[in-house]
């Protein structure tokens, strides 16, 4: 098939979540609850700073490996460039947790999640798939290839037109993935000029994945500057109304756990059985990169990140219902430990027949997911905060 990885978006339902038993009085008349939320939210801001911290590092590494790569083509370095994207990748899961509530990352107009982590794309939008041997801008000598041009094709056509992003780099990396027992098998060679090249164009090819390497660590490193120490977002965010820095935290919690994994990366894929709407689908990279997002979750309800061990939501939640805390603490270990259970590679999983463990495995995590953020949303309630989460 042409699309390896596109799916179509489902259908979302706007539903206000609430708690019935919410406590009359508001949390936020109490000084002493004021004080501790101040510090949750001080606690989280050192987590978002270390973990993008460490994710412009790794991304760094991806992007000197596939220079390494590009200056002298070869199997080794080829293997190398993937093991860095996915290195990077483990670190970038974590952090969606910080994402769907207008922050850095995705707040308009510049959005830059949208070409950094847009999926699923259409390969031959960018390159040959089988069967179109001269497909995409890669093939096609009149369309020019430098970072203004990536950005401006990138969902120029349609939401499966990706240019530009950790999933184009992989499709370059990759390759169509073809196989049942791993993913795609692109050539080194495909990179080397001469007689020993296979496909064609292979300059404009090294050309692409230069300079789309080379603007998703910029996009990255923008996002890392906005949560730095003294930049303005990070200020308004620390010491502004705690209530509004609560509400995006939580409401991030519950988008990503909700609508994001439990239905689009997880759901749609479950019911429709196609590799085609599985996340990163040429690496085979979808179950690791289900599994960090769990992680991220954990790690912001916990304030935790690494050697960080701060004063989390969880103590905020805790000060007000300890069943409560309790409750969503062991709901966000069991996610990341459905998540861990589901067998590699995921698009085989989701095509297993009813019954099989494999599938059983991906219905039991997006079962914990839907607990959990039922669970978010009464923990947003406790502390007299309504989420409009999507389902």
């Amino acid at each position: 098939m042409l699309r390896a990885c596109l799916r179509s978006a489902p259908l979302v339902v706007l539903l206000a979540l609430a708690c019935d038993g919410a406590p009359a009085t508001s949390p936020w008349d109490d000084a002493e609850f004021r004080t501790l939320a101040g510090e949750a939210i001080e606690a989280h801001v050192h987590v978002v700073i270390a973990t993008y911290a460490d994710m412009v590092k790794s991304a760094e590494q991806l992007q000197a490996d596939v220079d390494a790569f590009l200056a002298a083509p070869s199997a080794a370095g080829l293997a190398q460039a993937r093991s860095a994207w996915l290195a990077a990748r483990e670190v970038y899961g974590q952090t969606e947790a910080f994402r769907f509530y207008g922050g850095p990352i995705d707040a308009e107009p510049d959005n830059l999640e949208a070409r950094i982590n847009s999926w699923p794309l259409d390969e031959v939008y960018i390159d040959y798939v089988d069967g179109v041997p001269e497909g995409g801008v890669i093939n096609d000598p009149t369309q020019t290839i430098d970072r203004a041009s990536l950005i401006a094709l990138n969902t120029a056509g349609g939401e499966d037109d990706i240019s530009t992003g950790w999933h184009a780099i992989e499709f370059l990396l990759w390759g169509q993935d073809h196989r049942v027992d791993g993913p795609g098998e692109r050539p080194y060679t495909d990179y080397v000029a001469g007689p020993d090249g296979t496909a064609a164009n292979q300059d404009r090819r090294a050309a692409y994945l230069e300079v789309v390497t080379d603007l998703l660590v910029d996009d990255l490193k923008t996002v890392s500057a906005a949560w730095a120490e003294g930049a303005a977002y990070l200020d308004a965010f620390e010491h502004g109304d705690p209530r509004d820095s609560l509400t995006k935290i939580l409401l991030g919690m519950g988008s990503l756990s909700g609508a994001e994994l439990s239905g689009e990366r997880m759901g749609v894929a479950f019911d429709t059985r196609e590799q085609e709407d599985e996340h990163s689908c040429f690496s085979d990279n979808t179950h690791r990169d289900l599994y960090n997002n769990a992680l991220g979750l954990e790690n912001v309800y916990l304030g935790r990140y690494g050697a960080l061990d701060g004063v989390g939501l969880g103590d905020l939640i805790a000060a007000r219902d300890p069943e409560l805390d309790s409750t969503l603490r062991v709901q966000l270990r069991a996610t990341v430990e459905a998540m861990q259970a589901i067998p590699p590679p995921f698009d085989q999983a989701i095509q297993a027949p009813d019954g099989d463990p494999a599938r059983d495995a991906v219905g039991a995590a997006i079962a914990a997911l839907k607990a959990q953020t039922k669970t978010i949303a009464e923990a947003a309630a406790l502390l007299d905060i309504t989420l409009n989460l999507e389902e």
